[in-house]
Order: C-alpha cells, then structure tokens, then sequence
C-alpha cells in the first residue's frame, strides 16, 4: 500500500502526490474546520501563524477568513524563528503538537502575545475515517489527548469536537480511493460502505496564552 507517514497540516495523513489530491477535494468540502477555527476565535484582520502550512490549502481557507497568515515549520532548531508576541493567533492542524511538547508550547507562547490563541487541529475518532488505520487502538488522539488526564487538557486546553465528512461523488469513487489510499485495511472497510461519504470528526483543542485555568 502507498507510504502513509505523519500528518501534515492540510491533510490528517501524508499520501504520494497524487492520492493527496484526491483527499484534498473530498475532505471537509463544507468546510467545517475553518468555520469552527473561525468560531472559536474571529481571524479577520488577525496576525496568524500557520505552524506546516506550506501546501497552501489550510493558508488559503484561513485568509478567506481575513488573517494575515504567515506559515512557519514545526521542528526547527531556532523554533519558528519570530519575533516575541508578534502574533494573535497559531494554528496547527494535525502536524504539530502531538503531546504537546513541552519545548514547542514554550515557542508558541512565546510567539503569542499574551491573550492571544492558540488552536490545535487533531483526529477525534469514534468514526469512519478511524477504521483505515490498523492502529487505530494505539492512537493517542484517539483517545488520551481528549481525557481528563491527557496532556491537552491537563495543560489549559479546552476542546471542541467537530462532525465532517469525506464526501466522494458515489459508493464505487470512494471504494477505489480507500483501496489506493489505504490497501487492503481501505478495500475492506469499502465494502461496508452505503453511502458515498465517511463520517469524520476532529478535535480543536483551543487555549489562551496566559490563561491559568486548567480546568478543562
């Protein structure tokens, strides 16, 4: 099957060129994800950091919003190499703070001016899109980061879970995607298919810089 590495920031898995694509026209066409970014704190005019955004898909939608976005990596050896308190919001979808790292939530603090926001795109579960992934048990974001006791949460996060949606154009384009995407774990779970869609559901886990309350 077709290598399917970390997560990127405009797609929850990292696909070959042209399976990427596809995704990319099916995932969220009603573009609920944005929206609920949009909801959770109003990007028009707003400074944005979009933490592996170099695609261009979730830097488009953010700046039909009306953000300034500037997009910077995860990972790099002088963190994201901006100036301190230079932005009002951060947003990562799916690449970055798998945990969160201790060190790269300092950076985004200190990127972000206090009372500003960062939100944090991952997978939820309890859906379709789930059963693709044959370790769908061990998966953290499917379970521990959106606890009580997971290292969102227990560090000031609070989160909010959205419903979409992989909407194919039939029953037989969506089965052919989930066999090249996804071998024979997608060709199975294809056949269980009624309708051309899969549900889907993220999580945004979403926090003030500077606020203390780590209630949940």
């Amino acid at each position: 099957m077709p290598s399917i590495l970390a997560p990127v920031a405009d797609l929850p898995v990292n696909l070959p060129p042209d399976l990427a694509v596809r995704l990319a026209a099916v995932l969220d066409i009603e573009g609920k994800i944005p929206r609920a970014l949009d909801a959770l704190e109003p990007l028009r005019e707003r400074a944005v950091v979009l933490v592996d955004g170099d695609g261009g898909l979730r830097a488009a939608q953010l700046a039909d919003l009306g953000a300034r976005v500037q997009v910077v990596d995860s990972g790099g050896p002088d963190g994201y190499g901006l100036v301190s308190a230079s932005a009002d919001v951060l947003v990562a979808c799916w690449s970055a703070f798998r945990g969160p790292d201790p060190t790269e939530m300092a950076e985004a603090e200190r990127v972000v001016r206090p009372g500003g926001r960062l939100l944090v795109v991952h997978d939820y579960g309890r859906d379709d899109v789930s059963h693709l992934h044959d370790d769908a048990a061990d998966r953290p974001e499917y379970g521990l980061w959106s606890r009580r006791d997971g290292p969102f949460l227990q560090n000031g996060f609070k989160v909010r879970v959205v419903h979409c949606w992989w909407t194919f154009d039939s029953v037989e384009s969506a089965r052919v995607f989930l066999g090249d995407a996804f071998g024979e774990t997608g060709r199975r779970f294809a056949e269980t298919l009624k309708r051309p869609r899969l549900s889907y559901n993220i999580a945004v886990y979403h926090r003030t810089v500077g606020d203390l309350d780590v209630t949940g």
